[in-house]
């Protein structure tokens, strides 16, 4: 990490933690330590004890990038900072935290660009806050933990059942054991939120584990744009993200999750997202991952009602000693559904970027259409880009289509920019920028501004 993005997103928080697990301790103890001091109900403590089960009935992933150097044995799996929970108001978190979030922009955003937010640190929400009008128009926008206690059985038919369910992978079952913190979203029939709900999530402590839980219903007709960023400090031994997103998008419904991760290089960002679109549905995704050292994402969208859609629209930066190993799936289930793919990526010092996706089309999904680009960038002789796409068709009636490039900068270009006045580096960027526009442009100005200025920065000194 530069020293500019490290005074941007690393700078540590000295925070007073009030309950911590033990290091590497995951066990029906730690367990029974997360759900008690939640004040959970029996039910998801049995849901909890049951993933931690499966967790250890499988394996982790191998084929995909080396998990060697993640020591399970090394990692907190839940921290909790002394702040008061679900503060309403700014001025009631505690001042270390509040300045973090602050450095991140958190409360100008929430000012001048969103209708809610809130903001997790570790383990715990430490603020939480939607607009009044929202709130009577019946629009549920809580942290996870509250939404257990308030909604219980919201909760109990959407939380990992149908979507995520905790016997997908061993990384879910451990989410499903440990998760805490996060964000539950309920938007009632017909109604439209005009500005965007947004959660950040930062961790802090050393060795940490965050496994925050996303979970939104966006009912019929109804209509929501949610934003979610993440940061961590950077240190010598690894930590561990694996977060969940769950979202169900019921019929004439439309929903955009749109993200930026960048997690600190020594960050192990391992996390699911899956969307349920019902008919006539939409579900956008778009995602900026830059940082961590290794990263495995492929947020998946199931469209199993009949003229269902999905955009999935992705950037990935990856630097010395990363990996970005990303891309998305689409499952086809009814007739008449589409999902638009476009994934694109930058790889400079040696660093590795991998597109992973899945196009499957059910048998009886007549007139499904889907189509699939993949676009990198390699910036110098030492860096990866692969491509592992796989298509999975049943049906014959269907229109599908893939098409990748692999590049590295036009030195056509670089001689033209640098003919007009500018540095090698200066044009590099440039070019590196109109690559990347089709991206930073679906994204919330404040995110595009961020995800920008993360890759000039690693880009600087790069030229030689």
């Amino acid at each position: 990490m530069t020293d500019a993005l490290q005074q941007m997103f690393g700078q540590k928080a000295n925070v007073h933690y009030t309950t911590t697990s033990a290091e590497g301790q995951l066990n029906e103890e730690t367990v029974k330590l997360i759900s008690t001091s939640k004040n959970e109900p029996e039910w998801m403590l049995q849901k909890r004890l049951h993933a931690l089960k499966v967790y250890r009935q499988l394996d982790f992933p191998k084929w995909g990038p080396s998990l060697d150097k993640l020591d399970m044995n090394k990692i907190i799996y839940y921290s909790v900072p002394e702040a008061e929970p679900n503060a309403k108001r700014w001025e009631d978190v505690p001042e270390e935290i509040k300045n973090t979030f602050e450095r991140l922009g958190i409360p100008e955003a929430e000012r001048k660009f969103l209708a809610g937010v809130g903001s997790q640190f570790d383990s715990q929400v430490v603020y939480h806050k939607l607009r009044e009008d929202l709130e009577k128009q019946g629009v549920i926008f809580l942290d996870m933990d509250e939404a257990v206690q308030k909604h219980p059985e919201l909760v109990k038919k959407y939380f990992m059942t149908s979507c995520v369910p905790v016997t997908l992978h061993k990384l879910v079952a451990l989410h499903g054991a440990c998760f805490s913190g996060g964000t539950f979203i309920f938007i009632p029939k017909n109604v439209k939120v005009d500005l965007p709900l947004q959660a950040y999530f930062r961790m802090n402590i050393p060795k940490g584990g965050q496994f925050e839980h996303t979970l939104i219903i966006v009912d019929e007709g109804a209509q929501l744009h949610y934003i979610e960023g993440c940061s961590s400090v950077r240190y010598s031994s690894s930590s561990l993200h694996a977060g969940c997103v769950e979202i169900f998008v019921h019929k004439n419904a439309r929903m955009r999750y749109s993200s930026v991760e960048n997690w600190s290089k020594n960050t192990f960002n391992l996390n699911t997202k899956r969307a349920i679109v019902d008919e006539d549905g939409i579900m956008e995704w778009v995602g900026g991952n830059a940082g961590s050292c290794v990263s495995m994402l492929y947020p998946c969208t199931i469209l199993r009602g009949k003229n269902a859609r999905a955009e999935h629209l992705g950037i990935a930066y990856a630097g010395k000693d990363q990996h970005q190993d990303v891309g998305a799936k689409v499952y086809h289930i009814a007739p008449n559904t589409t999902s638009i793919i476009k994934s694109k990526s930058i790889s400079k010092d040696g660093g590795i970027s991998t597109y992973r996706g899945l196009v499957k089309i059910n048998k009886g999904a007549v007139n499904a259409k889907s189509h699939v680009q993949c676009d990198a960038m390699i910036l110098d002789e030492k860096s990866i880009s692969n491509t592992y796409p796989l298509m999975d068709v049943k049906e014959t009636k269907v229109d599908v289509g893939h098409e990748a490039t692999v590049g590295k900068i036009d030195g056509e270009k670089l001689f033209y920019l640098q003919s007009r006045g500018l540095t090698e580096e200066e044009a590099m960027k440039l070019v590196v920028s109109g690559f990347v526009e089709p991206v930073m442009k679906e994204l919330p100005l404040e995110y595009a501004v961020e995800l920008n200025r993360l890759i000039e920065l690693e880009m600087e000194n790069s030229i030689g």
